[in-house]
C-alpha cells in the first residue's frame, strides 16, 4: 500500500497543472489576525510574532483534539499526556503561563495548572475558523497568564449577503486507522443579510492507540460529543448582536501515563485514573457598534459565562481506597473595548475587563473492599473565588512614514479568597500589577520590515497554586501554599518580516527573564502511601532564549512551498545559585510542506515533521515517568494528504501519516505518537 501511495504522490506532482491565465490576480499570502492588537490587522503590520492557522489550513487537517491544529506550526510545540488531551507550549512555557482565549474570552480559569492540562481539548476542533498565536508576553492587552504568549480560538460566524434566505449544511464522516476512531459532524447555517443562524453537533469515538512498530497502548480510548449554536443579527445600521453557545464533554477519559508503567517504573502509578467526566459550557453575548461617536470607530461589549467540570476517579496502584472528585469552575466575564483612528498617524485601542471565578470542589473516598465511604478534604478549597479587574490602552504612533511605535500600558487588580480546608486556615490575597510594552516597526522597503518588542508579562497565583491538596504526577502529594507572589517575565525580541505577492516569511529571536517562578518544592515529609509531600513557593529564575523562523513561497499559481523551524533554550537558577535545564523544554523542531493543486478540485500535500533529540533535562524531567531519563530521541515523519472535490456537494480527504511507521514520542508527552495512520474523511454539502 505504501508503494502505491508514493507512486500516486509522484504522479500528481508531475502531472501538469491547470493552464492559469495571465490575467489572473496574483496570489496574496497575507493573513489577517485580531489577537495581537485586539483588532483586525495584517500579521505583516504588527511588530510581534504571530502564527495563524487559517480556514484553509483548518479544512485540510483532521485533528483528534483542538491542539493538534498547532502541531508543526511556527513557535508552537504540542505536549500530550494522554489521548483526548493536549497542551501547546509557546516559547518554552505551558499551561497557565500561556493565555488561552475562545472568541475573545478567557479559557484560563482559577484552577488552570502551571503545567500541561486538558482544558483546550474541551473546545471542539471541528467548530474552528482559525487559530491565532501571539508569541511573547501580551499581558498589556490581556492581563494575567499571557507570559509565553496567547493562543486564541476563533469560531465561525454565520454571515450572509443578499436579501434572499439561504441554507448551507455539511455532513462529515471520518475514520482513522491508528486508533480505529470514528467521527461524525453535522453543521447548518441559515440566514440573509442582517441575520444569520448556525448550529452543529460532533460525535467522536476513539479506541486504543496503535503506535509505531505495532504495539497497542491500553487505556488510550475515549469518547466525546460537542454542540454549538450562534445567532447574529443587526438591530440597526452599523450595529451587530451575537449570541454564542458551545459545549463539549468527554464522559470518561483515562489518564494513560498513570495507568501504564512509564520510564523507570515496573508498575503504574494508579490502578484507576479517569477524568469522569470533563466538560465545558460556554455562553457569550456580544454587542458591536460602528462609529458611535465622531472620535470612536468601534465599541464592542462582551459578556460570557464558562463552566468547566473536571471530575475524576482515581485509585493508587495497590491501594483499596478510591477517590471520586468533583471540581468545577464558574467563570463570569465582561469586557468593554473601543478603538479610535486619528488619521494615518495614530491608532488607539483601549478598554477594560472584569472576571469573577468561583470554584466548587469535593472529594469522597471509598473502601473498595467494604464499600465504606468517607468525605475527605477536596482538591481545592470549596467555595474559593478569584476576581480580577483590568484597564488597558495601546497606542500605535507613526513617527515618520517608515517608523511606527506601539506603546501599551495596563493596570490589573486581583482578589482571591480561599476558605479553610485540609487543616489550612482561610486565606485572602489582594494585589495589583502595572505592566507595559513597547514595539517598533521600521520599513526598510514596502516588502521588508524590521521589528522589535520589549514586553513585561505576569501571572497571578490562582487557586491551583495557592490551595491544591492531593496527589500530583511524579509520586508527589501537594499541600496548600497560602502565600505566593505573582510570577513575572521580561522579554525582548527582534526580527524581520518579508511579504511580497508570492512570498511571506519572518525570523525572530528572543530573550526572556522569567522571575519568581512558582515551583513545587519537597517539604521533607512523605505520605503513608509513599508519596513525596510538596508545596508551592516563589523560588527560581529561568532564562529563556530562542529563534523562530517560518516562510511560505508561492512557487507558481498551483504550487506552494512552506516550512518553519523553532528552537528554545532555557536554564533555571535555584536559590543556592545552582543551575539546571528548565522543565519540559521542546527540542529543535519544524515542518516542511509542499502543497500542489493538480487540478482546481484536486490537491496533494506531502510534508515532513521533525524534532531533534532533547537531552537537556531538568531534575524533574529525569524523575518524570513520561520522559526518558536518557533524553527523548529525535524523530521525523513522512506524511501526505490528498483532497478531492468530486462534486460541488461532495468532498473527499485522505491522509497517510507517519508512512514509515516510526516509533517516537514528542518530548514531555505521556504516550508514544500514533504509528502509520490512514485517515479518510468524506463531506457532503447541501
Amino acid at each position: 500500500m505504501k508503494g502505491w501511495l508514493i507512486i500516486l504522490v509522484v504522479f500528481l506532482l508531475l502531472v501538469p497543472g491547470p493552464a492559469w491565465g495571465q490575467e489572473e490576480e496574483p496570489v496574496v499570502l497575507e493573513e489577517i489576525q485580531v489577537t495581537a492588537g485586539r483588532e483586525e490587522e495584517s500579521t505583516f503590520e504588527v511588530s510581534t510574532g504571530v502564527t495563524v492557522v487559517g480556514p484553509k489550513e483548518v479544512e485540510r487537517r483532521a485533528p483528534e483534539v483542538l491542539p493538534d491544529l498547532l502541531r508543526g506550526e511556527e513557535g508552537a510545540f504540542v505536549q500530550q499526556t494522554t489521548p483526548g488531551q493536549a497542551s501547546p507550549i509557546i516559547r518554552g512555557l505551558v499551561g497557565s503561563s500561556v493565555l488561552h482565549l475562545v472568541d475573545g474570552m478567557r479559557l484560563n480559569n482559577a484552577f488552570f495548572r502551571n503545567a500541561p492540562n486538558q482544558y483546550l481539548a474541551l473546545v471542539d476542533a471541528y467548530n474552528v475558523e482559525r487559530i491565532e498565536v501571539v508569541r511573547g508576553p501580551a499581558s498589556t492587552l490581556y492581563g494575567s497568564d499571557a507570559m509565553g504568549g496567547v493562543v486564541q480560538v476563533i469560531t465561525p460566524i454565520p454571515r450572509f449577503e443578499g436579501v434572499e434566505w439561504q441554507l448551507d449544511g455539511r455532513v462529515l464522516g471520518q475514520f482513522s486507522s491508528a486508533d480505529l476512531s470514528g467521527l461524525a459532524r453535522l453543521s447548518l447555517e441559515a440566514g440573509h443579510e442582517g441575520i444569520g443562524f448556525s448550529g452543529g453537533f460532533t460525535y467522536q469515538d476513539v479506541n486504543d492507540r496503535r503506535v509505531g512498530g505495532g504495539d497497542v497502548v491500553p487505556f488510550s480510548d475515549y469518547t466525546a460529543y460537542a454542540g454549538n449554536a450562534k445567532v447574529l443579527f443587526a438591530p440597526a445600521e452599523n450595529q451587530e448582536v451575537l449570541f454564542n453557545f458551545q459545549f463539549l464533554e468527554q464522559p470518561k477519559t483515562p489518564r494513560t501515563d498513570e495507568l501504564v508503567p512509564g520510564f523507570g517504573q515496573t508498575q503504574p502509578s494508579s490502578a484507576v485514573f479517569f477524568f469522569e467526566p470533563n466538560n465545558r459550557l460556554f455562553l457569550q453575548g456580544r454587542y458591536r457598534i460602528l462609529q458611535p461617536l465622531s472620535f470612536v470607530d468601534v465599541v464592542e461589549v462582551n459578556a460570557a459565562y464558562q463552566e468547566i467540570n473536571d471530575d475524576r476517579r482515581q485509585r493508587d496502584f495497590g491501594s483499596i481506597l478510591e477517590n471520586r472528585e468533583q471540581n468545577s469552575s464558574g467563570l463570569k466575564g465582561v469586557t468593554l473595548q473601543a478603538s479610535s483612528h486619528w488619521g494615518e498617524w495614530m491608532n488607539f485601542t483601549y478598554g477594560g475587563e472584569a472576571y469573577f471565578d468561583k470554584i466548587n470542589s469535593s472529594r469522597i473516598t471509598t473502601d473498595i473492599q467494604t464499600g465504606a465511604t468517607q468525605v475527605v478534604p477536596p482538591r481545592f478549597p470549596d467555595g474559593s473565588t478569584m476576581d480580577s479587574l483590568g484597564f488597558y490602552v495601546l497606542d500605535e504612533i507613526r513617527i515618520i512614514p517608515s517608523l511606527v511605535v506601539t506603546l501599551g500600558g495596563r493596570f490589573s487588580y486581583f482578589d482571591t479568597d480561599l476558605p479553610a480546608t485540609g487543616g489550612v486556615r482561610a486565606t485572602s490575597q489582594s494585589f495589583n500589577d502595572v505592566t507595559g510594552s513597547i514595539g517598533l516597526t521600521y520599513d526598510l522597503s514596502p516588502e521588508v520590515k524590521l521589528v522589535t518588542n520589549v514586553g513585561r508579562g505576569f501571572r497571578a497565583p490562582n487557586v491551583f497554586d495557592l490551595g491544591t491538596l492531593g496527589a500530583r504526577p511524579g509520586n508527589r502529594f501537594n499541600i496548600p501554599s497560602p502565600a505566593l507572589d505573582p510570577e513575572k517575565i521580561l522579554t525582548v525580541d527582534w526580527g524581520v518580516k518579508v511579504q511580497t505577492s508570492n512570498f511571506q516569511g519572518e525570523a525572530f529571536g528572543y530573550y526572556s527573564n522569567y522571575m519568581d517562578k512558582i515551583e513545587s518544592v519537597a517539604t521533607g515529609a512523605v505520605t503513608p502511601d509513599g508519596r513525596i509531600v510538596v508545596q508551592n513557593q516563589n523560588l527560581n529564575r529561568v532564562i529563556l532564549w530562542g529563534a523562530e523562523m517560518g516562510a511560505r513561497f508561492q512557487v507558481r499559481e498551483d504550487l506552494e512551498l512552506s516550512g518553519n523551524l523553532t528552537y528554545t533554550w532555557a536554564e533555571e537558577e535555584f536559590p543556592d545559585k545552582s543551575e539546571f535545564p528548565a522543565d519540559r523544554i521542546p527540542p529543535l523542531n519544524g515542518r516542511v510542506a509542499l502543497l500542489y493543486w493538480a487540478r482546481p478540485t484536486l490537491w496533494v500535500e506531502p510534508f515532513v515533521r521533525f524534532a531533534a533529540r532533547q537531552d537537556r533535562l531538568s531534575p524533574r524531567d529525569i524523575a518524570d515517568p513520561r520522559i526518558d531519563p536518557n533524553g527523548t530521541p529525535g524523530w521525523a515523519t513522512i506524511n501526505v494528504k490528498l483532497g478531492w472535490d468530486a462534486h460541488p456537494k461532495l468532498g473527499v480527504r485522505f491522509a497517510l501519516e507517519n508512512i514509515t511507521d516510526a516509533n517516537y514520542r514528542e518530548h514531555g508527552s505521556g504516550i508514544d505518537a500514533p504509528g502509520i495512520n490512514a485517515i479518510l474523511s468524506v463531506e457532503g454539502r447541501f
